[in-house]
């Protein structure tokens, strides 16, 4: 990929979009129940070295993104091949993503209207603003990570009336194994996923890559650390549990005076946008890794039939909103604790040998 710059502090905004992402509007960790702050406490405090992981694999390679470091480090054959996973996780994870779109808009504004309509839309949208390239991404993303987090706190203060602290309590009365299931459910989904940036991000400056990565997890964990705390504290356990979109349900709830404030457009705009950032991360990193395995000099002329595919794949990955949820419950955290977690210490171990011959051998 082209060395586009983009600041540190942008770099942090499109991290913090991303971990919102399809997270939003769902409650994370939501089994823990009461217990749910637990939970994602325990969720952030897990992350936080696979995170830091993935910043030291960029600090120790500045000036190149994961694709070049598996090269630099494993070889040209062993490296492709495992080029070519993560390329996969990247792909396969944008069409998750995507069909969370469709999902959303199905079963909140147009049951009548095919699902596949809106995350078409959607997907060119992506397509479009991949190919402009990711200093545009970046700045769309710092013109609207404020107005999503500002109407956020409005909206909060908003529901103060509407909470019950009762819904939390008994504190600590849910059963251990289920906070922990919760806690790393919440762990590889959003939390972990910043291992997509590495195949995209680029160029930093010395020890830039911790504070850039640190702190983008940490906004976006108190984000959805508040929207998932009070989905739980307006709409309590049973409602939160059996809703597939609760902080949009809690929302709904707003009232000003006598008059419906509708803000749920809020809370469905702020999704919209945190997700749309994240298919279009998704996207580029796809392109980026298949770029780099053909050895081409730019990753544009892929966006367009790459992002189609996508399309694609959200539209049949699933075949119902219930199989989607078992999915990400029972089977996404299995299947992408090796691309987030296991690989990246492996990678990491490498790197680590790799860099100290290569400045033993220049002593």
């Amino acid at each position: 990929m082209n060395k586009e710059a983009i600041s540190n502090k942008q770099r942090i905004y499109i991290i913090s979009l991303f971990i919102m992402g399809s997270s939003m509007i769902l409650t994370t960790a939501g089994e823990a129940k009461k217990d749910i702050w637990v939970a994602l406490i325990l969720s952030i405090l897990s992350a936080l070295p696979i995170v830091l992981i993935h910043a030291r694999l960029q600090s120790l390679f500045p000036n190149e993104d994961l694709y070049d470091i598996l090269e630099l480090v494993l070889g040209k054959y062993i490296g492709k091949g495992i080029c070519i996973l993560f390329i996969w996780f990247s792909f396969f994870l944008g069409g998750l993503v995507l069909r969370v779109f469709g999902d959303f808009i199905y079963v909140v504004a147009l049951p009548e209207t095919p699902e596949i309509i809106p995350m078409i839309f959607t997907g060119v949208l992506c397509i479009w603003i991949v190919k402009e390239g990711i200093e545009v991404i970046a700045k769309w993303s710092e013109f609207f990570f404020i107005i999503i987090i500002v109407l956020i706190v409005i909206v909060f203060l908003l529901l103060i009336d509407k909470i019950n602290i009762n819904n939390l309590r008994p504190l600590f009365n849910e059963d251990l194994n289920i906070v922990m299931e919760a806690s790393f459910h919440a762990f590889i989904f959003p939390f972990t996923q910043t291992i997509v940036f590495t195949t995209i991000f680029s160029s930093f400056d010395k020890k830039a890559s911790y504070k850039v990565y640190t702190l983008g997890i940490l906004i976006g964990w108190v984000v959805l650390f508040v929207l998932s705390v009070n989905d739980i504290l307006v709409l309590g356990v049973a409602v939160s549990k059996n809703m597939y979109f609760p902080s949009y349900a809690s929302v709904r709830l707003l009232e000003i005076g006598d008059i419906s404030a509708g803000f749920e457009i809020v809370i469905a705009g702020a999704f919209l946008i945190a997700g749309f950032i994240k298919v279009s991360m998704c996207l580029l990193s796809t392109c980026n890794g298949i770029a780099k395995i053909l050895c081409f000099n730019d990753y544009k002329f892929l966006v367009t039939p790459i992002g189609l595919l996508i399309i694609n794949l959200s539209y049949f990955i699933h075949d119902s909103i219930m199989e989607k949820s078992k999915f990400a419950l029972d089977i996404y955290p299995l299947y992408a604790l090796p691309f987030q977690v296991i690989l990246p210490i492996l990678i990491l171990i490498a790197a680590e040998i790799k860099k100290k011959q290569l400045v033993d051998n220049l002593k």
